[in-house]
């Protein structure tokens, strides 16, 4: 009985301990890692000692992603600036999947705050994505980074300084306007259209699998939207992270994802999956064949 219990109260959990995994590690494979780890230590604890099982899961799902945070130095591997954050993506125009998946969807995390998170240190990252967004003490995080109060207010801070003004508007349909518009610019190949759809300042980086390439300015981001445009990549509109984006499909197989955030009306980042691996890992996940197999 008691097991049963704990499965229904984990279960009420899961939600928030995937969002508090994802936006700690920027991987949603990673993050499903994390929640079951959680899990697996809860099934073996003695729940008559546990005050809040909430407040507990939490605990431990932060422990567990930032010993995964670290242990990614220590395996020497890739750095994090040299990749994307994972995202989440479903089709504007799904009907048949997971209606819980739909809304993960529209209260996660925007990319271009998960690319600035990808550049914090660890403890920085936990710091701020614990308390700014999930709004746990400082006195709790300082005992899960054996550091006093006062040093973890300040590496929130820090982390705080580099977020400032990533959060992208929240109007879909606002956003979807734009992204259209920019998309119908690229294929009918009027670069005035595109810049006026982009922020001068835009950023847009592209992962094909070996390390991300940046181009920066409206111009060099609207001169490569017209060069990849082609008739047979046919764009779908998609929520990416619950903002608008796209899949590409190319002769029906997925070929890339896009991402966008729009602020003011302008497309002021975006980020486009185009790597292998990464690919088929979205196309799996909409049902769907990867271009790049």
């Amino acid at each position: 009985m008691q097991q049963e219990w704990l499965a229904e109260r984990f279960e009420d959990e899961r939600r928030h301990l995937f969002g508090v995994a994802y936006r700690m590690l920027g991987s949603t494979s990673e993050a499903e890692d994390a929640v079951q780890d959680a899990w697996l230590r809860l099934s073996r604890s003695d729940a008559d000692e546990i005050d809040n099982i909430g407040a507990w899961l939490t605990t431990v799902v932060a422990r567990v992603s930032l010993n995964m945070l670290r242990s990614r130095k220590t395996r020497g591997e890739q750095p994090l600036e040299d990749r994307l954050p994972e995202p989440t993506i479903v089709l504007d125009d799904a009907t048949t999947q997971d209606p819980a998946e739909r809304a993960m969807l529209a209260d996660s995390v925007s990319i271009a705050l998960l690319v600035v998170l990808d550049q914090l240190s660890p403890d920085e990252r936990l710091a701020f994505v614990l308390h700014d967004l999930f709004a746990v003490p400082f006195d709790e995080i300082a005992t899960m980074l054996d550091r006093s109060s006062d040093s973890t207010r300040q590496l929130a801070s820090r982390a705080r300084r580099r977020v400032r003004g990533r959060t992208p508007e929240d109007n879909v349909p606002a956003q979807r306007e734009v992204v259209d518009a920019f998309f119908a610019a690229a294929q009918g190949g009027d670069l005035d259209r595109l810049i006026g759809a982009l922020h001068p300042d835009v950023v847009l980086r592209a992962d094909i699998g070996s390390g991300i390439t940046t181009y920066r300015g409206a111009a060099k981001v609207a001169g490569n939207a017209v060069m990849y445009a082609h008739a047979d990549r046919v764009t779908h509109a998609a929520l990416v992270n619950g903002s608008a984006g796209v899949a590409i499909t190319f002769h029906g197989k997925l070929y890339s994802v896009m991402a966008f955030t729009v602020v003011d009306g302008k497309i002021t980042e975006i980020e486009a999956y185009a790597a292998p691996d990464q690919v088929a890992t979205l196309a799996e996940s909409l049902g769907m064949e990867s271009a790049h197999a």
